[in-house]
Order: C-alpha cells, then structure tokens, then sequence
C-alpha cells in the first residue's frame, strides 16, 4: 500500500503544476480556468465522504479498484483535452473519484491495531509525500519536450494503471492474511499480540461477508444505506473533532497562501527562495512522518496530547512567522512548523478514527476530507480579506482560528481523555 501511494502522489504531482499552463494554452481566459478548478474542488467536496461510505458498504478492494480506474480514466481524458470543453470533462471522473489515499488509509486502519496505527499512517503519509517532492521535478522535464503535457498525462494514467495491478494482487483473502499475521507475530516482526491478530481476523471476515452481501444489492439499496450512515455521522458527537480540524486546516493554509509574496514585501526575497523553502519543509514532513513511533511511545500512546501539544507548537510558530524580523526567523519557524502540521494531521485522522470507531473508518475519512475542502474554499476568501490590511494578516489570523481550535480541545479533554483511557485498556 505504501508503493501506490508513493506512485499515486508522484503521478498527480507529475500533472497539477501543469494544468495552469495547459488551459490557457487551449486559449481559456483566466476566469474559465479558474471556474473550472473551483468545480473541481466542489466535486471533491461532496463526492469524498459519498465514496468513503461507500467503501464501507462494498469493500475496500472494490471501491479502491473502481476509484484507481475511474482516476486513470479521467488522466487519459487530460492528455487527449485539445479544447477547454475536452479539459472540463476529463476532470469529472477525478474530480469525484479521485479518493484513492482515503480509501487506502482506511483500509490501513481496518488492518492494524489502534495502538500501532498513528505509526503506520505517519509512513503511509511519508511514502506520499516523497511521491509530490519528485514528481514536479520530473514533470518539469517532461514538459520540456515536444507534447510534453499530453506525454505527462498519459504516464500519469499509466501509473494509475499500475497501481490497480498492484491493488488487484494484494492478498485479499481472510484466510491469506489471517496467517500472514500469524506468521509475523511468530517472527516476533510485528507489534500485535495473538488476541490482536484473533480480533482483527475475525473483524477482516465479518467485514469480508458484509462487503460480498452488499455487492449483490441494488444501487438504490447501497445509496439508501450510504444516506443513513452519512446521517448517522452528522447526528453524533464528533462535531467537535471535524471542527478542529477545519480550523486548523485553515489556518495552515492561511499560513502558505500568501508565502511568497509576503516574504517578498517583507524581506525582498525572490519567489526561487520561497520555493526552495516550501520544498525543504516538505522534505523534513517525510522525516516527521517517519518519528511518529517514538513519538508516540514518549507519550505512552495518548493521541490526544500529542494533537494538543502539536496544535500549540503549531500556533505559536505560525505566530513566530508572522513577528519575524528577519529572513532567518522564517526559516527556523518553517522548519518546525513542517514537523508540527504533520504530527497534528495524522492525530486528528486516528482521534477521528479512535472516537468513530473503525467499522465505519471509510465513511469517517471521507467526512474529514470534505472538512477540508470546505478549508481549501474558504481559505482564499478570508486570506484575500486579510492581506487588504498587512502582508502578515493571513498568518495572524491563522493564529486566531488556532488558538479557537486548542480551546475546544481543552474544552473537550475529558470526552478524549475517557476514550484514550479505554483505548489503552484495549491494548
């Protein structure tokens, strides 16, 4: 699973910086080519948690097939899009199904203990993101070329292709897995003890019958049965967790969306710095997903502080950046706000998980990201308002949304602390 992620990312990453470039060279003005990126925003908005409920209805296997081919499909569209109209539809089929890495992190989080699973999603995150680090390298070469684009778009699709080969042979049979982890808790190579290994053979198979029985339901049955879990979702105690992760996903992206051109007002730096910046802190997000495990053995597996303690770091290096006197100061607040934002991402994702409950794990993740994306349109509005007033505005009021998100935490610390508790008795 980390080899498709790591393709998955790399391919996309291939296209995306592109895709600007593409459209207006198709003759499509800049308000076009910006309707057409919100539309896709929108499709993604409401199609993630759809898909992720769906994914727990039919099966992982299925839905993670239907989603790699249906994306492939929508890559191969792109390279052959010689007009705008061409460019809009290749973007449907991604734009509602590309949600490959949900489903795979929770297919991820129905095979490890909880214990164990901020450790594997922090690995999971890594391979991916060293994916997006190498991908625009080679997309810029590619384009280069005659046809670059078209060329681009066909390799992306053809990744995609290979990642559902890959997908099709893992070994999806109960009784294949079931001594696979029995022969690894053997070896002594993995952290589940054999009650753990029971426990998650017998969830595998239940899930196993469950997503059979429901790929010989009607369509309409399985939408019926997608509608009430979403409500069940909407109508249960976890607004609060959704809420701080909205909040502090905007005020991340209130932090970078203005990054260059701040540093330049600001310092007089050239936007090559700013890029060679966000690269470095992309690169030392790989390393903070990778210490997720001592991390999470320092504080006795309580995902809760570890998001608590993150948020705060978070906060006050945003609130750093924004004070900066100089150049250098930006340059330490990026380096830890890099390990920061990607321990905090991966705890909400396992306090969402942890709190839900992991048989509806797909549906879960899909809510969290359509949270997200209501971030991603929202930020832009606030980030254009905000910099009416100062350079820094966008980051401070980054610090005020964060500062709202660790309240709720702490408003809250009893509801997480109980559940933490039980967690470990678990164990």
């Amino acid at each position: 699973l980390f080899l498709p992620s790591f393709q998955d990312l790399f391919g996309v990453s291939m296209v995306v910086p592109l895709m600007n470039l593409h459209i207006k060279s198709l003759g499509a003005s800049h308000t076009v080519a910006g309707i057409i990126g919100s539309l896709y925003g929108i499709m993604q908005l409401f199609s993630s948690t759809f898909v992720g409920c769906w994914s727990d209805i039919v099966g992982r296997q299925y839905s993670l097939l239907a989603c790699i081919l249906l994306s492939a499909l929508g890559y191969f569209l792109l390279g052959t899009s010689t007009t705008v109209f061409l460019f809009a539809i290749s973007r449907v089929p991604v734009g509602i199904f590309k949600h490959t890495l949900s489903i795979s992190k929770a297919l991820l989080s129905d095979l490890v203990s909880e214990r164990d699973r901020p450790l594997v999603m922090g690995r999971f995150n890594a391979a991916s993101s060293v994916g997006f680090i190498l991908g625009p390298v080679v997309g810029g070469y590619l384009t280069e070329l005659e046809d670059g684009f078209y060329r681009t778009s066909f390799i992306c699709a053809s990744i995609f292709l290979l990642n559902a080969g890959l997908v099709w042979m893992l070994p999806w049979s109960e009784e294949n897995t079931g001594n696979r982890e029995h022969q690894q808790g053997c070896k002594g190579t993995d952290s589940f003890s054999a009650k753990a290994n029971h426990d998650l053979h017998s969830k595998s198979a239940s899930n196993g019958a469950v997503a059979s029985n429901s790929l010989l339901q009607s369509p309409w049955v399985q939408v019926a049965t997608v509608l009430k879990r979403i409500k069940g979702i909407a109508c249960s105690d976890l607004w609060d967790i959704f809420l701080v992760r909205l909040l502090m996903s905007v005020a991340i992206l209130l932090y970078y969306s203005n990054f260059s051109l701040a540093l330049d007002e600001r310092f007089g730096v050239k936007p090559l710095f700013a890029g060679y910046l966000m690269s470095y802190s992309s690169a030392l997000g790989v390393l903070a997903g990778c210490l997720l495990g001592p991390i999470t053995r320092l504080y006795q597996y309580n995902t809760y502080r570890i998001l608590l303690h993150s948020s705060t770091l978070t906060c006050t290096l945003i609130l750093l950046y924004a004070s900066a006197p100089s150049i250098w100061m930006v340059i330490l607040s990026s380096t830890f706000l890099a390990f920061s934002t990607t321990i905090g991402r991966t705890c909400i994702l396992d306090l969402e998980l942890t709190i839900g409950g992991n048989e509806a794990s797909g549906t879960l993740l899909g809510v969290g990201q359509s949270v997200t994306s209501v971030g991603r349109i929202v930020a832009p509005l606030l980030s254009g308002i905000a910099q009416e007033f100062s350079p820094c505005g966008p980051p401070s009021l980054g610090v005020g949304l964060a500062l709202v998100a660790i309240l709720i935490m702490n408003v809250n610390k009893q509801k997480y602390c109980s559940r933490g508790n039980v967690k470990l008795k678990k164990q």
